[in-house]
């Protein structure tokens, strides 16, 4: 028959167990202190330097400034206008240029605290993919319709070269290829992604941000 020992024990044995099933759980996160901002949190901040892949450097540093406030579970503000500090981790210039963002701190108002963070978007800016996971921004290549005619201008400079040796008519050829070879130029030419001075950016906390307390 059990006893009262063995019930305590078994109760004892239960509670420790549940423990740990919710301590392993994943969707069972930590709520952020009161003076915290929470993870997940989207904001927007505004360049203060201008970003061009066409020179720049893995490393680079860069300064953005809080276009809104941002309240903690306290209400406690940072308010718009603080200071951000980030750095370019990663750069590819080219036909598909692209560059990965990093923040670093940002300015409470009460200290400056690590400012955890991915980028999730370029507002009103059409030239920029959609980021992806890891918030990398890339420009938008040349359309379908583009590079068919890049291909054809090319097949084009090959019957142009041949038909030059022909006299006059080959010479209008040439002439015709020519033009068309300009305005591909251009489009290959201005492939570099630029991020304006007063880019707004969309950003989303990967961390919860906690504002030092006074």
């Amino acid at each position: 028959m059990p006893t009262l020992r063995s019930h305590a024990l078994s109760s004892l044995f239960a509670l420790l167990s549940a423990a740990c099933l919710f301590a392993q759980d994943p969707a069972v996160a930590p709520q952020a202190p009161p003076n915290a901002i929470p993870e997940g949190t989207r904001f927007l901040v505004r360049l203060n330097d201008k970003l061009d892949t066409r020179n720049l450097q893995q490393g680079k540093h860069f300064k953005a400034k809080l276009a809104e406030d941002l309240v903690a579970g306290n209400g406690t503000v940072i308010p718009r206008g603080k200071t951000i500090k980030g750095h370019v981790s990663a750069v590819e210039q080219g036909l598909h240029a692209r560059m990965m963002l990093s923040f670093d701190e940002i300015d409470t108002g009460h200290g400056s605290m690590p400012l955890i963070a991915t980028i999730t978007g370029v507002p009103g800016d059409h030239a920029v993919k959609e980021p992806g996971e890891e918030g990398e921004l890339q420009r938008k290549g040349m359309s379908k319709q583009h590079e068919i005619e890049a291909v054809a201008v090319g097949a084009g400079i090959g019957a142009a070269g041949g038909a030059v040796k022909g006299g006059g008519k080959g010479a209008g050829i040439g002439a015709g290829a020519g033009a068309g070879v300009g305005a591909i130029a251009g489009l290959l030419t201005d492939h570099d992604l630029r991020l304006e001075k007063g880019t707004v950016l969309e950003v989303r906390l990967d961390h919860p941000l906690q504002i030092p307390f006074r």
